[in-house]
């Protein structure tokens, strides 16, 4: 398949077919990202998204889930979308789910009737990065939306009937903004009441702006054990319902997934097992 630069996409989307209809990120001001940086944002034709989708038909022989690339696809206008989803649907009739990364701002501008329109043609999730709920976090990391931008954004994908996967970054407010990002992180997802969380753990990555912010002093990163008490307050302060909550990717240090708030107790009390016992006292996390 023909990809230009680095291809990044959700754990979930695995065994997805990438179809890459934007390149970069619309925003790409994260301090704390390091991707996209080696693409000027466009948005790529509807000739050349047509074209790739022709190759992968003929390439493969069975492809049920589809995800739409790069960093923001949600960015493309309603009816270019309407256009490339009818155009899924046309050559891949299995096809049972797409799934797109949005920002808060894709969500703001789409009206409601857009959301529906596209939830009937097969967008069945999208993948928004929340990062934290505290606003001076935000502010800090230049997310470039607010606290309750995000919690907009995010009702208005569930109120269209379409899943929504939001991702926060445990260790993001430092060791000065720990506790807010913790709680106030807990209040957006309580607003919301997204159908999936994940948490990952910030790994700061040379050439960031927040690497060199660390590298000033002005930016205190959390040890494991830190991360692991952020992680307990703030699943103590949520209110979710049959959320499927993950906190399993590579950057994190221990592995913990249930359903908020059935599992509630029982992932803090994993968290608390694992500080009892003294796991990240062990050489492997002192690397990271």
């Amino acid at each position: 398949m023909r990809y230009e630069g680095s291809i990044y996409r959700p754990p979930s989307e695995a065994k997805s077919y990438i179809l890459q209809v934007t390149l970069g990120c619309s925003h790409n001001q994260c301090t704390f990202c390091s991707m996209y940086k080696d693409k000027t944002f466009r948005v790529k034709s509807i000739d050349e998204i047509f074209e790739d989708l022709k190759l992968a038909r003929d390439y493969y022989s069975k492809i049920e889930r589809i995800f739409l690339a790069d960093g923001d696809a949600l960015v493309l206008k309603t009816e270019t979308l309407i256009k490339i989803l009818k155009e899924i649907k046309r050559l891949f009739p299995e096809c049972k789910r797409v799934g797109i990364y949005a920002n808060p701002g894709d969500l703001l501008r789409k009206s409601l009737e857009d959301l529906l329109q596209l939830k009937e043609l097969g967008l069945d999730i999208i993948y928004l990065g929340v990062e934290s709920g505290s606003d001076i976090v935000l502010k800090n990391i230049k997310k470039g939306f607010s606290r309750e931008e995000i919690i907009d954004s995010g009702k208005k994908s569930k109120k269209a009937g379409i899943s929504l996967s939001v991702t926060l970054i445990s260790g993001i407010g430092g060791k000065k903004y720990w506790k807010e990002h913790a709680v106030e992180s807990a209040r957006v997802v309580n607003s919301i009441n997204p159908d999936y969380v994940s948490l990952l753990t910030l790994l700061l990555e040379e050439g960031t702006e927040l690497y060199n912010t660390y590298k000033k002093g002005d930016f205190e990163v959390l040890s494991p054990e830190e991360i692991a008490v952020e992680t307990k307050l703030f699943l103590e302060n949520t209110k979710l319902k049959n959320c499927i909550f993950r906190s399993n990717h590579a950057s994190n240090y221990i592995s913990l997934k249930g359903i908020l708030s059935q599992n509630k107790e029982k992932l803090i009390n994993e968290i608390d097992d694992a500080l009892i016992d003294n796991v990240f006292k062990d050489e492997r996390f002192r690397s990271l």
